[in-house]
């Protein structure tokens, strides 16, 4: 699993961990959750990518409602019951 580490509000690092992702209007979006066993219930959320800084790409969480809505419905056609996407 690909790992994505950013940075907290309390300047702590945030590590998650990509399950899966997908475009949708010009913009690539990950579903990741916060634990690397497939196994284990972990909390999953969607990130999306806003610029490529060089080498490196910054992304956001998606806390706009109806978008959020949108991405959640696509990823849950992508991983069906592997994953249980409340939205």
């Amino acid at each position: 699993m690909e790992k994505i580490i950013l940075a907290g509000a309390d300047g702590e690092d945030l590590t998650f961990y990509v399950l899966e992702e997908t475009q949708l209007s010009g913009y690539k979006y990950l579903l990741v959750c916060d634990s690397e066993d497939e196994n284990e219930d972990s909390e999953a959320t969607i990130l999306k990518e806003i610029a490529e800084e060089g080498e490196d790409v910054v992304y956001e969480f998606v806390e706009d409602d109806v978008e959020f809505d949108a991405v959640a419905k696509l990823f849950d056609e992508l991983v069906g019951e592997d994953a249980d996407i409340e939205f």
